[in-house]
């Protein structure tokens, strides 16, 4: 694989993401546009959009396939786990700790006060992310309507029947309606896995299922075997592998319902991925080994299917993506992309609704620090958090 930057180069991108990006999934995409789009010129818009689609049609968490995949481009297989660590190792880490307190966190004004501002700021860079990805992925009145359609599905039909009846719709329109570009030249490109290598980690993500569904119902296999099947199942990621985690945890009673609100509390408080509310539950669960080791296991099994996914899907992605009707399809397939973000947004202001007017004013003040002003999102989001804390 052709290289153009180092592990360790990856490994500071994503540790300084990893301790700074608020808001769950959605917002990462922001973020990870802002850093490597943006500011770095690692991948331009047009590789972005196509990662993101790849990694919207996969299982598994998209943020994390994502910085996984532009980690492996970077700087090879090493760049791939550099980015995975980065970014997913300081908020499992965190989320360890919380388990030592997950009463509190239940209870305690302050956090309640700070969790609403975090919202709030998420609700402000996800609205940036979805104004710049849409200005320059529906550049026509066509893909405007394509991102529109799209976002009426997606509402209508929440959950994975509506991620992927979007996707199917943007790619179906794409082949129809949208122009053919030009055949393009294939070039090599960085990171890119051998197509031998993509079908033994394929084969490798079939094995742990198979393994995952078989497993005891006891002992550190036990536990793996419930956030494989978590990670390997779930479209969309965030907030959507929750039921899935309750029915693995809480129904088999290795978790009591409250500590498991309790983690997903946590999760929403914390910076990095959301699946890294498996460290949590892994810490406390009563099967298998608890604490760091438990923490350890949890994290690594709903991380590992997505990941392999992405790895084994991408030389083949990189490979049909240049022919002129996968462009097309592409166009199509991005601009409903754009309106998984719109509905991602409504239902992110649904789900946090504002409360008072000092909300909105919160809210309306972090737009114009992000998008006037170009703070960094890290300074607006630790402004939210704080004002949150002190009105709540």
């Amino acid at each position: 694989m052709s290289q153009q930057g180092s592990a360790g180069e990856v490994l500071r991108a994503f540790f300084l993401l990893g301790i700074s990006s608020f808001g769950g999934p959605i917002a990462h995409l922001g973020y990870f546009r802002r850093e490597f789009v943006d500011r770095r010129r690692w991948v331009s818009e047009e590789e972005y959009a196509n990662l993101l689609a790849l990694c919207q049609f996969l299982p598994g968490p998209a943020s994390s396939q994502v910085g996984f995949c532009l980690g492996l481009q970077r700087a090879g297989w090493l760049g791939g786990l550099a980015a995975w660590c980065g970014f997913t190792l300081p908020s499992a880490l965190l989320m360890f700790l919380a388990g030592h307190w997950a009463a509190a966190l239940q209870s305690h004004p302050i956090t309640r006060g700070a969790l609403h501002g975090l919202q709030l700021a998420a609700v402000a860079v996800v609205a940036q992310a979805v104004w710049l990805m849409a200005r320059s992925l529906c550049p026509d009145l066509a893909r405007r309507i394509t991102a529109l359609l799209a976002t009426g599905i997606a509402l209508a039909l929440p959950g994975t029947t509506g991620q992927l009846l979007v996707l199917i719709f943007g790619t179906l329109f794409g082949l129809t309606f949208l122009p053919a570009p030009p055949a393009l030249s294939q070039a090599p490109g960085p990171g890119k896995i051998r197509r031998t290598a993509s079908i033994l980690i394929a084969t490798i993500f079939l094995a742990l299922l198979l393994v995952a569904f078989l497993a005891p119902k006891t002992g550190w296999l036990a536990l793996f075997a419930a956030f494989y099947r978590a990670g390997a199942l779930v479209f969309g990621g965030g907030h959507v592998v929750l039921p899935l985690l309750k029915d693995a945890v809480v129904t088999p009673g290795w978790i009591s319902p409250s500590l498991f609100l309790a983690g997903y509390g946590a999760a929403q408080a914390l910076p990095g991925p959301l699946f890294t509310v498996a460290a949590f539950f892994g810490t406390i669960a009563s099967v298998g080994p608890e604490g760091a080791l438990g923490a350890a296991i949890a994290t690594i099994a709903i991380f590992l299917p997505g990941l392999l996914l992405a790895a084994a899907c991408l030389p083949y992605w990189q490979a049909i993506r240049h022919h002129p009707r996968i462009a097309a399809a592409l166009k199509g397939v991005n601009a409903a992309v754009v309106g998984l973000l719109v509905a991602a947004l409504v239902n992110l202001l649904q789900l946090h609704a504002i409360l008072a007017l000092q909300d909105l004013g919160l809210l309306i003040a972090a737009l114009l620090l992000l998008t006037l002003l170009r703070t960094p999102p890290i300074i607006v989001v630790l402004l939210c958090a704080a004002c949150g804390a002190a009105l709540g």
